[in-house]
């Protein structure tokens, strides 16, 4: 069994793909396995891959037809054999010493999960993030960071919580995240900021269209699953702050740049209508009340007349 599986997809990346393998087979810690999902890409990327699983041992290589980052994630976690797995995107890249560091902490702690801090890597600038550690499963539905690549996770805990990552879908980490949170029970942080998180012009995240609607889905998924497992009046509070939160912070901010005018109209007016049918008290949730700073003083402030008046700000 390897110590830490790291599963990555790979789709029409050939300009970045080198740097993220080469920060890969240079990792300190043994018994590590790296599990290559080819994406069905079209360009250099899947000749430049195979370059290093012919040469490196512990590469493994599968191909499948194009179905989306959740789908090439979840296909690789079939082939995980370590005990603890990984997520990298193809177009970003680690420190060489991350996943010993990152292993030991889970080994020393018994760690469900360890998570790690970042850089936001713009061309040549870099820009730290760094988290707070949580004080149990409400925090950390509250004030995690969702990514899915900063964090080792424990094999087990994923196949006995039987997860996935929502296949179609953007924010596919909130979905398989939250889901995830109330099968935590050890939670560790590494302070050192150990990714180079890459910021693309043209990648996914920084490209707005309809699928920005996809944060409804996930939020809703979630929202299903806790009701499902019984969960949901004991989440409740958390979960009302944390879909409130995402509706008018993040994913709002990203709708607001849409250029498709009727689409950025018809989606940002179908959040103001899903945040009120879902919740329609959320103006009173406890947490949203507690510890202002500018972001809940914000979220304070809007109501159905500032809400058209930040649209147009942002």
């Amino acid at each position: 069994m390897a110590k830490v599986s790291v599963i990555v997809p790979v789709y029409n990346v050939e300009n970045y793909i080198r740097r993220c393998l080469n920060s890969l087979v240079n990792q300190t810690l043994e018994d590590i396995e790296i599990i290559i999902v080819d994406d069905g890409s079209t360009d250099l990327s899947t000749k430049l891959v195979k370059e290093y699983t012919d040469k490196y041992k512990n590469m493994r290589y599968y191909r499948k037809e194009n179905g989306g980052l959740s789908d090439a994630r979840n296909y690789g976690m079939k082939y995980a054999t370590g005990k603890y797995i990984a997520f990298l995107d193809s177009d970003d890249y680690i420190k060489e010493d991350m996943y010993k560091i990152m292993y030991e902490k889970a080994k020393k702690e018994n760690s469900d999960i360890v998570e790690c801090n970042f850089y936001w890597q713009y061309g040549k600038k870099n820009k730290k993030d760094i988290g707070k550690a949580y004080k149990g499963k409400k925090e950390m539905l509250e004030i995690a960071r969702v990514v899915a690549w900063n964090k080792l996770y424990k094999r087990e805990l994923i196949e006995q919580a039987q997860i996935e990552f929502p296949k179609g879908l953007q924010y596919e980490d909130v979905e398989f995240f939250y889901k995830l949170i109330p099968y935590i029970e050890k939670v560790s942080f590494v302070k050192e900021p150990l990714i180079y998180y890459v910021q693309r012009k043209n990648s996914l995240s920084n490209v707005q269209n309809e699928k920005a609607s996809d944060i409804f889905t996930v939020l809703d998924n979630v929202i299903l699953f806790y009701k499902e497992k019984n969960l949901y009046e004991k989440y409740r509070e958390v979960l009302e702050y944390t879909y409130t939160r995402l509706l008018l912070c993040s994913s709002f901010k990203r709708m607001t740049k849409i250029k498709n005018v009727s689409i950025k109209k018809e989606l940002l007016n179908k959040t103001w209508v899903k945040l009120n049918e879902n919740f329609p008290d959320w103006k009173q949730n406890k947490i949203l009340n507690t510890n202002l700073n500018s972001k809940k003083i914000y979220m304070r402030s809007v109501n159905r007349f500032t809400y058209r008046i930040y649209a147009k700000i942002f």
